[in-house]
């Protein structure tokens, strides 16, 4: 039996762009500060409060989390609600081989709120219950890169960390899932190659995954 865990900001659904747009928006709104997308580059995958409060620091300001959060999630659903699907190209396949294939279990862990991390994956078209397990941030106390979440999504599925396979666009995601025991598949959707080099593998597009090349990453590292 294997599990396969993905994130989903960056990983299943393509939202790294609105979540930046959505936040300048609230910045801009609420505080009169023009922020730039650099700025929130060191705080992609660790949750919705540190986007928030990293950035704000970077500035000298202290926000009202609460109002801020808030406006910054009105904003991004206005956003991504407004075009057509958010799915990342090869997501739905992958989860639905997964889903049907008696050998996989399939968990989503992402640092996102619930409610966000729910309203995303509607705008990616992505059915929650093909899942077994889904952890989001309100679960965990520590964010990534810690692996908490991880540790409990791996749990929730009742494998083996070795036996498990975790998605993650995020340099803190790869962190804390190698720091967890999965195995670990980047994605270049928000960082580099390069950067992403911790992890066991690296693509360009879930397009490049099939469960029988997830399968061999699983039984080679149990080789070696």
């Amino acid at each position: 039996m294997y599990g396969l865990i993905f994130d989903v900001d960056g990983v299943l659904a393509d939202t790294e762009g609105p979540i930046c747009k959505a936040t300048m928006k609230m910045f801009r709104d609420l505080y009169n500060l023009e922020t730039r997308p650099e700025d929130f580059v060191p705080f992609i995958g660790t949750g919705a409060v540190r986007y928030v409060e990293g950035p704000a620091a970077l500035y000298g300001i202290t926000v009202d989390l609460p109002r801020a959060l808030e406006a910054r999630s009105k904003n991004f659903f206005d956003i991504v609600h407004s075009g057509e699907s958010i799915a990342f190209p090869g997501v739905n396949a992958l989860i639905d081989d997964a889903a049907a294939d008696p050998h996989w279990k399939l968990a989503i862990a992402t640092s996102s709120p619930g409610e966000k991390s729910r309203g995303t994956l509607v705008a990616a078209g992505i059915d929650a219950n093909k899942f077994d397990a889904y952890l989001h941030g309100d679960l965990v106390t520590h964010k990534k890169p810690h692996p908490e979440i991880y540790l409990k999504a791996i749990d929730a599925l009742g494998l083996p960390a070795a036996q498990c396979v975790v998605v993650e666009d995020a340099l803190t995601g790869v962190e804390a899932a190698k720091a967890a025991g999965a195995h670990v598949v980047g994605v270049t959707t928000s960082f580099s190659r390069a950067q992403l080099a911790q992890a066991d593998i690296v693509v360009d597009s879930l397009e490049e995954l099939s469960l029988p090349r997830l399968r061999r990453l699983v039984e080679d590292k149990a080789v070696a």
